[in-house]
Formats: structure tokens, C-alpha cells, sequence
């Protein structure tokens, strides 16, 4: 909203859904109550040719996930290579700061949280399929260490990388048996 015209139609979108304006301005809107329809108030303004930044915000986050997936999946997160937070700021061209209080507005849980469940996701995978070693699992994940690995993988799953190996075993049937 950058003049005056495009702050009386969103004041008056707005009001047309039943909301009381309390304060205006560029690029903000203050209502008396919190919207229960998100949804609606897009649309409305989506019609007059405005986005909520809202909506921008929930963009960067899903590109967000997608991108940790991605390098995560990849198995290059190679230990001595820069950081993963450094990454993540240049292929955003935000500061990781930024990025991580957008995250945990939205996700209501850390970036750095769901950067490790992820990380121990695929060492799960890795495990149930006997694909790699520890060594080579920490590596490419960014773990300094087997130990840190092992650490974070119990801390998230109750078992040790070993243990949880050992469970996948019992926990598997023959598709004969199906």
C-alpha cells in the first residue's frame, strides 16, 4: 500500500469481511481482533490486486524446507565445508537470524530443531538400509564427530544408531508373509 487510494480499498476490504481497522499503513494492518479467516482476507485483497505478506512469509518457509531437505538428502553437507547456516544464507540472501524467527513464528520449533530432525531422518534411512557406515553418515551430514551424531540421534530417538539398526529387524516382515 503505497498511497492513499490503496489504503482506502484495503480499509474498506477489510470492513467488508466484518473487520474494525485499528491502524493502517504501508504495508501493515492492525485489526481490533485477530482474523479467524486468513483465507477470506486474501482472497479479498488477492480481487483488488494486493497479496497478504503473510503469504510471502509462508512461501519462504516451504522453499525453506525444501531447501533442507534437498541438501540434506543430497549427503553433502560434507564436514570442513562451510557452515550449513552460511548455505542456507546464500542461497536466500537473508541472514540466517532472520530466517530462523520466521521459521519459529511459523513452525512454532526451531530451525535449528528441524534441521537436526532431518538430518537424523535420513540417518535412518541410511541405517535401515545398511547403506553407510557411521563414519561416512556423519560425514556427509556435517557432524564433527560419530559421537555427536550418536548424540543427536539418541537425544531425537530415544535409541542409539545401533539400537535402532538392531529394531529395524524386528520390526520388518517378509513380503511372503503379507
Amino acid at each position: 500500500m503505497v498511497c492513499p487510494r490503496c489504503i482506502r480499498v484495503v480499509r474498506e476490504e477489510l470492513e467488508n469481511l466484518g473487520h474494525t481497522v485499528t491502524e493502517i499503513g504501508l504495508g501493515k494492518v492492525e485489526l481490533a481482533e485477530t482474523p479467524t479467516n486468513l483465507q477470506a482476507i486474501a482472497e479479498a485483497l488477492e480481487r483488488q490486486g494486493f497479496a497478504l505478506l503473510e503469504e510471502r512469509n509462508t512461501k519462504v518457509i516451504n522453499d525453506l524446507k525444501v531447501f533442507v531437505q534437498e541438501q540434506i538428502r543430497s549427503g553433502k553437507l560434507e564436514t570442513g565445508l562451510q557452515k550449513f547456516s552460511v548455505s542456507i544464507e546464500e542461497h536466500f540472501a537473508k541472514t540466517y537470524g532472520y530466517l530462523s524467527q520466521l521459521f519459529s513464528q511459523s513452525e512454532n520449533q526451531t530451525l535449528e530443531h528441524y534441521i537436526i530432525a532431518q538430518k537424523i531422518e535420513q540417518a535412518k534411512e541410511w541405517l535401515v538400509y545398511d547403506e553407510l557406515t557411521l563414519s561416512q553418515m556423519a560425514y556427509r551430514l556435517g557432524y564433527s564427530s560419530v559421537s555427536h551424531l550418536s548424540y543427536q540421534f539418541r537425544k531425537t530417538t530415544g535409541f542409539s544408531p545401533s539400537e535402532f539398526k538392531a529394531l529395524k529387524g524386528h520390526h520388518r516382515h517378509l513380503l511372503t508373509d503379507l
